[in-house]
C-alpha cells in the first residue's frame, strides 16, 4: 500500500487509492438508542454488526487505531462507515471537526472528496450510455468539436519525462469516452512535469482551487494542449473527468450539478452532496489540514493557497468564490452516509431503494480492469481503481473489490464478493506518510466473521 501511495502521489498528487475506515469516540449504535451526541442516519438500513456476520470488538479496533493517530497529532478526526449485506452495521465519528474551535466530529459532518467525484461523473456518463446517446468508442470530438486533430509531444511520455513540450505529433486515434474514463487518453493534470507548466499557463483549472469560468470554458483550452501520449497507449490520471463533466452537459442540456442532482443524489437520497454548499451547511464542513514533520498538522485557512512545487490548492473553495465551475474530476462535497447510498448502488448492480440508475451490465463493465498491461499494482475500470488479479491483493481484501479515493484523505471500497462497502472520511493533505487508511481498511476486513 504505501508503494502504491508513493506512486500515485508521484503521478497524481491527487487521489488515495486504497481505502480506508475510522472510527469514534462518539459511536453510533444500530440496536440501542441514540446518545444525544450522535445524529441519526435517516432512512437508511442499519443492523448490528453480528446480524450481518461482523464482529463488534473487532470493529472497535478501528476506533482505537484512528484514536491513537489523534493523539500523535497526526489528524483532527473523521467518520468511518461499514455496511453488508445492504445495511450499515457502523457509522462512528472520532476526533475534531475543527480542532482548533474544539468542534466535534459528527456522523453527518461534509468533507471535501475530490477525487471520489470521478466514479459519480462516470455513472452519470454511464446512464446517458444506456440511453443510446452515444457508444463508448466514439469520439469525445463528435460531441466537444475541439478535440477534432490532436497532437501528440513526440517523444512521448513517460518516454521522455522531462523535455518541455517541443515537437509534435499528429494522434494516431481520436480520444474515445473510453479513453476519458479509463484515463488513457494522453491528457494529465498541472503537475505532470513535461506539460504542467503549459496547463498552467493556460489557465486550465484541477479542481482544487477557486476557478472563474465554466467547466466548458476550461475543457475547451485542455482541448488545446497536446497529449502526453498516443491515445489509448498509456495510462495517466488526468483531467478526463473534467472532460466527461462537460460531455454530460453538451449530451444532456443540462448543467452537471443540475444532471447530478437530479438523476443521482435526489433518487438515492443523498442530500448534502453538492460541489458547493449553501450557507446554511458550511459549518458542518470538516476543517482541512496540512501535515509536515518540522511543522506538525496545522489547518489550511480561509484565502490561502498552499503550494507544494506546481500543485496548489486551498481549503475554501466550496463556499468561496464565483461558483461556476463543476468540475467532474474534483469537485464534490458529500457526507459518509451519502457517499454509502451510491455506493450501495453500485454494490446493487444498478439499483437502490427500487430505483435503477444502471443496468447490472453496466456495472459490470465499469467494475472490470480495462488497462491490462498499463499498471503494475491495480487495475482501473470506468471510474474504478479494480482489484482484478490475484497480484493486485497483497493485503486483506477480494479480487473483484473495487475503490477509490480523494486529495483530502477520503476513500471507499465496494467488495462484491464479501457483500461489502467500507467508507473513511478525513480532511488531510499532505500526510506525511500516515497510513492509517490502510490500517483501517484491514481492521475492516478483519470484522467478518461468517
Amino acid at each position: 500500500m504505501k508503494k502504491l501511495r508513493q506512486r500515485l502521489s508521484v503521478l497524481t498528487a491527487f487521489v488515495f487509492l486504497l481505502v480506508a475506515l475510522v472510527g469514534s469516540q462518539i459511536p453510533w449504535k444500530p440496536a440501542a438508542a441514540q446518545t444525544a451526541a450522535t445524529v441519526s442516519i435517516g432512512t437508511s438500513a442499519t443492523a448490528s454488526p453480528e446480524d450481518v456476520g461482523l464482529s463488534p470488538e473487532r470493529l472497535e479496533r478501528i476506533a482505537v487505531t484512528i484514536q491513537r493517530s489523534i493523539d500523535d497529532g497526526r489528524i483532527a478526526g473523521g467518520v468511518a462507515l461499514v455496511a453488508r449485506h445492504g445495511k450499515i452495521a457502523y457509522l462512528q465519528a472520532v476526533g475534531m471537526a475543527d480542532r482548533e474551535a474544539k468542534k466535534p466530529m459528527r456522523p453527518d459532518s461534509i468533507f471535501r472528496i475530490c477525487s471520489m467525484s470521478k466514479p459519480i461523473t462516470s455513472v452519470a456518463v454511464m446512464m446517458l450510455y444506456e440511453e443510446g446517446r452515444f457508444t463508448l468508442n466514439e469520439p469525445v470530438s463528435d460531441f466537444i468539436p475541439e478535440f477534432q486533430n490532436m497532437k501528440v509531444l513526440d517523444p512521448p511520455w513517460p518516454q521522455d519525462k522531462t523535455s518541455p513540450p517541443g515537437a509534435l505529433v499528429d494522434a494516431k486515434r481520436p480520444i474515445t469516452i473510453r479513453h476519458l474514463l479509463t484515463h488513457t487518453s494522453g491528457l494529465t493534470y498541472q503537475w505532470n512535469a513535461r506539460l504542467g507548466k503549459s496547463y498552467l499557463d493556460a489557465g486550465i483549472a484541477s479542481g482544487l482551487l477557486q476557478q472563474p469560468g465554466t467547466i466548458g470554458d476550461v475543457v475547451k483550452k485542455l482541448a488545446k494542449q497536446p497529449l502526453l501520449f498516443q491515445p489509448g497507449d498509456d495510462w495517466e490520471y488526468s483531467l478526463a473527468d473534467d472532460v466527461l463533466g462537460y460531455l454530460v452537459e453538451v449530451v444532456s442540456g443540462m448543467p452537471l450539478d443540475k444532471f447530478l442532482a437530479e438523476r443521482i443524489y435526489k433518487p438515492l437520497g443523498m442530500k448534502d452532496t453538492c460541489f458547493y454548499l449553501p450557507d446554511e451547511k458550511v459549518p458542518r464542513l470538516a476543517t482541512a489540514y496540512t501535515y509536515y514533520p518540522e511543522k506538525g498538522l496545522q489547518p489550511i485557512p480561509d484565502n490561502q493557497v498552499v503550494k507544494e512545487g506546481s500543485l496548489s490548492y486551498s481549503a475554501d473553495y466550496p463556499y468561496r468564490g464565483p461558483h461556476a465551475y463543476f468540475s467532474g474530476g474534483g469537485g464534490l462535497c458529500s457526507t459518509a452516509e451519502d457517499y454509502y447510498r451510491f455506493c450501495q448502488m453500485m454494490l446493487n448492480g444498478g439499483q437502490s431503494g427500487g430505483v435503477r440508475l444502471l443496468s447490472r451490465k453496466s456495472v459490470e463493465l465499469m467494475s472490470q480492469n480495462h488497462v491490462q498491461g498499463k499498471l503494475d499494482e491495480f487495475g482501473y475500470g470506468l471510474g474504478f481503481g479494480v482489484t482484478s488479479e490475484p497480484r493486485f491483493l497483497t493485503e486483506l481484501g477480494s479480487v473483484g473489490a473495487y475503490s477509490w479515493g480523494g486529495f483530502y484523505y477520503t476513500s471507499f471500497v465496494i467488495d462484491p464478493k464479501e457483500d461489502l462497502i467500507a467508507i473513511f472520511m478525513g480532511q488531510l493533505h499532505p500526510t506525511g506518510g500516515l497510513n492509517l487508511d490502510d490500517k483501517a481498511i484491514r481492521l475492516a476486513y478483519s470484522a467478518i466473521k461468517d
